[in-house]
């Protein structure tokens, strides 16, 4: 006796039950991943205080290569570091209202002391040591709701390069404030990762060769070498 083959539906007819992402809607975390997962024809949105965000084109001068420019600067500070991961355009799930994708972050691995992790989707849950995004201007969604979000969130800094602007700007978290870090002489020195330095002219002017100079004096500070032992010794 024959037994009857049924074929699986297309994936259009499969998530038609699943109503579309929508710019402005007002989701919950688990209901907008659902969305989002649904429609992979969309390459960015975000949840940021409980309102969708759905991506927009990118421009090479405004965003690509800046964003090019942190990523070279983060990854070389996390390769030689094995209890630290440098992630790209990745969902993170901070809490019931806000599912961002930052451009990038830098996390500790929990194993290390970091407070985020891995979830069985392979999507980050917690907060990641630190997060960087590139925006157009000071009126962008970056420099005001997400920012709102990432404090709130309690992401320990933020990078935020405003390229119309020509403004870096990096805050870290004090007393539930986001306090800007000083600058006087025109390098931007993590908190949370010692030995990660920004080197402000360097980058405004796209000059990934002195970026990466400073930073490489940075992980040959004392202070890049006690944060290594440090989490050494926290390994679990």
């Amino acid at each position: 006796m024959a037994i009857p083959v049924t074929e699986e539906a297309p994936p259009s007819v499969r998530s038609e039950a699943i109503p579309p992402l929508e710019n402005g809607m007002h989701l919950g975390a688990t209901e907008f991943l659902r969305r989002y997962e649904a429609m992979p024809e969309i390459k960015k949105a975000e949840l940021i205080g409980g309102i969708v965000y759905m991506g927009s084109p990118v421009r090479t001068d405004q965003h690509g290569e800046p964003d090019a420019l942190i990523h070279g600067f983060l990854f070389t500070y996390s390769a030689g570091l094995r209890s630290v991961r440098h992630s790209a355009n990745s969902t993170v799930r901070l809490g019931a209202d806000d599912v961002p994708q930052p451009d990038a972050f830098l996390r500790i691995l929990p194993e290390y002391g970091g407070r985020s992790r891995l979830d069985e989707k392979g999507y980050i849950q917690g907060p990641p040591e630190l997060v960087a995004e590139i925006a157009a201007s000071s009126a962008n969604l970056d420099a005001r709701q997400k920012r709102e979000s990432y404090r709130r969130c309690e992401i320990p800094e933020y990078l935020l390069w405003r390229t119309e602007d020509r403004q870096i700007n990096w805050w870290y978290l004090h007393e539930d404030e986001y306090v800007l870090l000083p600058q006087g002489d025109g390098v931007l020195r993590s908190r949370v990762f010692p030995g990660l330095w920004l080197d402000v002219r360097a980058a405004l002017s796209r000059d990934g060769a002195a970026m990466i100079a400073k930073l490489n004096e940075g992980m040959r500070s004392e202070e890049y070498l006690r944060f290594v032992e440090r989490l050494r010794q926290n390994s679990r």
